[in-house]
């Protein structure tokens, strides 16, 4: 939005909603509209709030970008700047600079099948991805694999017991795996017992067929998830070229000058923030580090 990646701009908070015990949803906007008008990103970017006078924190930006005249990011309560933001109500203004980082390239994907798989948090960049591809109509079909630890921590329940319900509709075929019993997930269970388990996010994969020339796989999730995921993709013979992961935990100043976010050696250097936060698999094999 600025040549200088330094500046931010005041965005309002529009509405604060708690989706589980530990994330609230910020829907914000910006106050100068022609900052609006030129906030563009892509799914997979994130931003840098600004908590004035108190510090800022990267966070991934959870809406679509064909969700016009605001944004969405979904805040988990982890340390003093989180419960800060925590604390805020709507109507109070914060700094937002970006976006930052590459995003995944949803137009190089387009026509294929897209495979995103989501474990804990990692549905709120992902939930980016899904909504634009389910908005934009250009991709053959979408499945959403999602682990969560408990009913209560999934995150933007209505949506996807929504897309349980009628995502077929939209191309769109979610499975959903919990760890830990409760009624709740029981009754869903019986409602949709052919997408609904108790597992880990790799027991969906398990009666799903994919054409591995025209389909890519995005994840993003706990770091201990990912060697599961990427070997249940290799097994069924996904290019590590197809597979793509977002690594945000990495992330710090957004623009590659804390040397927070260096992985690699001297041969191979990446800053997640810059060159990332998404990369293939073949950038994991080449980069030690990297996961």
């Amino acid at each position: 939005m600025s040549e200088n990646p330094y500046v931010s701009y005041d965005a309002r908070i529009l509405e604060v909603k708690d989706l589980t015990p530990r994330e609230k949803l910020f829907t914000l906007r910006f106050v100068d509209p022609e900052v609006g008008e030129r906030f563009d990103f892509r799914p997979g970017q994130f931003v840098i709030v600004d908590l004035r006078g108190f510090g800022e924190f990267p966070i991934s930006i959870c809406s679509s970008p064909t969700r016009r005249g605001y944004f969405q990011l979904c805040i988990r309560k982890v340390g003093r700047m989180t419960k800060f933001i925590h604390r805020m109500k709507e109507g109070e203004v914060v700094g937002i600079r970006g976006p930052y980082g590459n995003g995944f390239p949803m137009e190089k994907m387009e026509g294929s099948n897209l495979i995103l798989v989501a474990g804990g948090l990692g549905m709120a960049p992902l939930r980016s991805v899904l909504w634009y591809a389910i908005d934009s109509g250009k991709y053959e079909h979408i499945w959403l694999f999602y682990g969560t630890k408990a009913y209560e921590d999934i995150l933007f329940r209505d949506e996807v017991v929504h897309l349980l319900k009628h995502g077929e509709a939209m191309n769109c075929s979610v499975k959903l795996a919990y760890e830990v019993e409760s009624p709740s997930c029981i009754y869903l269970e019986k409602g949709f017992s052919d997408r609904v388990c108790k597992g880990v996010v790799t027991d969906l994969f398990r009666g799903e067929e994919f054409d591995v020339n025209n389909t890519y796989a995005l994840i993003c999730g706990p770091p201990v998830m990912y060697k599961f995921v990427i070997r249940e993709l290799s097994d069924r013979k996904l290019s590590p070229g197809r597979i793509y992961m977002t690594l945000e935990r990495r992330m710090r100043c957004g623009i590659g000058k804390c040397g927070h976010c260096i992985v690699g050696t001297s041969t191979s250097i990446k800053y997640v923030c810059r060159d990332g936060p998404v990369f293939t698999y073949w950038d994991a094999l080449s980069t030690r580090g990297l996961i």
